[in-house]
């Protein structure tokens, strides 16, 4: 065994610390009291500390060569390793390290042959091993030029340990490249425990520093507690990358939540819903729209929700309504739409954790039990089943909302983006051309539009192949629903939106429209509407303890002048209504009637109802007058002594046509036909004033 030169052997902390069975801290500290000879080199990624081995403790020194040196080589004064080799195990091969390891397999065989050639040749070589002349000769490149190029220059050190390794191991994998981390959990870094420490508290942080923050945070702690010699950035960025991919579930938990930990980290479960029926299970969730509509009660734009029911099997939506905010009427009233449309009762309801989900509304609750109601899936025999709160992932209907917002919402003129980051150009600061552009081509639609809208839509996605039947349509799929006939009324008891409102002269004033029935007639107390937005054509009256009053029609506004412009639909519109006044004006007198027992109530009732007859459209004749009225009234018309009833009158031309066969009863009506006949209306109709 050769001597080794213990003076060119310089050693790293590390092995040091391991040599010692102290702390790499600890041998810093022990280099600077200057205990040992040291010197400093650099590395890739900053600084390291070298010890020479001749100053350490004679005991050290010989466990180090006998760890490290159990069988060595030396070749001009050069220490070679050849034993302690870690041999590679089984692990992948990159296309790379492949190269390189068949290009030293191919080297060392040609250096072989290299020295069994001049073995032959004693007079060449003196008997010597001719290491020194292949390497001179490999090194210019002219010999064994493709390993040249793959591995470049070597020194005999390197051929001695690679051929160790082909000793230890005749496959070729023997010669892949070691990496300084042992383990895939290990690394080794130039970092020391209390560096790494107070790094990976910052990046672990709640308040989620980015790396580059931690890193000048970590080296200002250091420097506060003294320490001048700091690792580069580049040091520290590595172990924090190392560190985040390797602990991705402790990064991910520490700065971002449980939450995080579960959509981003944990693993979740495939479900097929090929296994299910069409109909069988709906999803239900509620999406805030991200486009204004207009408020019905407010005529404002604003942003409403959209509740939806999924079919599961078919990805398609069913149901939906689309209301100001997210409550159990609304999610009611898409349920009664998703029925009505698929003729079919779900067995089972999978929906979200929310407030409005599982209110006493759908459970049972003694407020609605008052109204005739006693829990809607309890009615239905539908089975709720409620997602776990915050777990989107479990929620198949998120998928189809997020597609509905990019192909859809987009489309909107008066879409205003998902988030304040993501927002249209009109709606930033100072964007003076998007808003004028805007302002000219906006359009706010109403809800009814918007859920028109929404149908002629869901009629292209619902033409798109079905993501859990490759071979057939959503909308095929969903022709495949087993059809029971549902009773409509049934679901409008159940589902429909509920508000109290007041009955006046014309009925509920309920969306700036007035609702009327004959059963209204004569009633002042409140009552409970039942309506939904899908048809706001009728609604529906209870009386404030659940009876059902009637269904009333929305009225429709009346032509101004319907016998003088109006069509022949404008005349019987005007004569159906007032037929309707006098039918209820009849059924009045008749139980004043029978209350009161009258004997002139018969005369009262004939003589009123000859009085308020319909007039008979005729031709309008020339009345002659004087142009000029004299100090002393010359138009003095007939007056009777007898009282006569009086009509309603729609306008002041049917007032004059009535004076002019009745005649003034008072003052008053001789005043107002006096300023009558110099309107301006008298001389349109007329022709001239009297």
């Amino acid at each position: 065994m050769a001597d080794i030169n213990n003076n060119d052997i310089w050693i790293d902390v590390e092995t040091l610390a391991k040599l010692k069975n102290i702390t790499r801290r600890a041998v810093r500290l022990a280099l600077n009291q200057n205990k040992y000879e040291y010197k400093v080199e650099n590395i890739r990624g900053g600084k390291t500390y070298k010890i020479k081995l001749s100053t350490l403790e004679e005991e050290l020194q010989l466990k180090y060569i006998q760890e490290y040196y159990d069988d060595y080589k030396t070749y001009d004064n050069e220490v070679i390793e050849l034993s302690n080799l870690n041999i590679k195990q089984e692990k992948l091969i990159s296309e790379n390290q492949r190269k390189i390891a068949l290009a030293k397999y191919d080297l060392i065989y040609a250096w072989l042959d290299f020295r069994k050639e001049y073995k032959r040749d004693k007079l060449k070589t003196g008997g010597n091993i001719p290491d020194k002349e292949f390497l001179q000769l490999y090194n210019t490149g002219m010999f064994q030029e493709e390993i040249f190029k793959i591995l470049g220059k070597v020194s005999i050190g390197s051929l001695y340990r690679w051929r160790a390794l082909l000793d230890y191991n005749k496959d070729w994998t023997a010669l892949v490249g070691q990496y300084k981390y042992s383990t895939r959990k290990e690394y080794r870094t130039t970092l020391n425990e209390e560096q790494i420490k107070i790094f990976i508290q910052i990046l672990l942080s709640p308040s989620a520093f980015s790396i580059g923050k931690a890193i000048s945070l970590t080296k200002h702690i250091l420097k506060e507690r003294g320490h001048e010699i700091l690792p580069k950035d580049i040091t520290f960025r590595r172990y924090a990358e190392w560190f985040r991919d390797n602990n991705f579930d402790k990064w991910t938990l520490a700065r971002d939540g449980e939450k995080a930990l579960k959509d981003k980290v944990s693993p979740f479960i495939v479900r097929n819903a090929a296994l299910l029926k069409a109909g069988q299970v709906l999803v239900a969730d509620g999406h805030t729209l991200n486009f204004q509509v207009i408020n019905p009660f407010t005529g404002k734009p604003c942003r409403a929700t959209l509740l939806g029911f999924l079919d599961w099997k078919s990805g398609g939506l069913v149901g939906y309504d689309i209301m100001l905010e997210e409550c159990t009427q609304n999610i009611a009233s898409a349920l009664r739409n998703a029925i009505l449309k698929m003729d079919h009762i779900p067995e089972f309801v999978y929906q979200d954790n929310g407030r409005a989900f599982k209110s006493k509304f759908f459970n049972g609750d003694k407020k609605f039990e008052e109204l005739g109601f006693t829990g809607v899936y309890n009615k239905l025999g539908i089975k709720p089943v409620y997602a776990t709160p915050y777990n989107a992932r479990a929620k198949v209907i998120e998928r189809f909302f997020l597609d509905f917002q990019e192909s859809f919402e987009k489309l909107i003129p008066s879409y205003i983006g998902t988030s304040i980051e993501n927002k249209p150009a009109y709606l930033m600061r100072n964007e003076k051309l998007h808003k004028n552009i805007h302002e000219k081509y906006s359009f706010t639609p109403t809800i009814e539009q918007a859920l028109k809208m929404i149908e002629k839509w869901l009629e292209f996605k619902h033409s798109q192949p079905c993501p859990n039947a490759k071979d057939k349509t959503i909308q095929e799929v969903l022709n495949e629903i087993e059809k029971q006939n549902i009773d409509e009324n049934s679901l409008d008891d159940l589902m429909m939106a509920q508000e109290i409102k007041s009955i006046g002269r014309n009925g509920i004033r309920f969306l700036k429209a007035d609702y009327f029935d004959e059963a209204l007639y004569g009633i002042k107390e409140k009552n409970v509407i039942k309506y939904s937005l899908f048809d706001l054509s009728y609604i529906k009256v209870y009386s404030m303890k659940g009876e059902f009053i009637c269904k009333a029609n929305r009225i429709t506004e009346t032509h101004p002048l319907a016998y003088q412009m109006g069509d022949i639909k404008d005349i019987e519109d005007y004569k159906q209504k007032i037929e309707k006044q006098q039918a209820l004006r009849r059924k009045t007198i008749k139980a004043v009637r029978e209350h009161f027992n009258l004997e002139d109530m018969d005369y009262l009732e004939k003589e009123l109802m000859q009085n308020i007859r319909l007039p008979e459209p005729k031709p309008i004749k020339e009345i002659t007058v004087q142009a000029e009225p004299k100090p002393k009234q010359d138009f003095e018309p007939k007056v009777k002594t007898s009282i006569v009833a009086r009509p309603i009158f729609k306008s002041s031309y049917e007032r004059y046509e009535w004076h002019m066969q009745n005649g003034c009863i008072c003052q008053e009506d001789r005043t107002w036909l006096t300023n009558y006949i110099k309107s301006d209306e008298y001389k349109e109709i007329y022709g001239k004033e009297q």
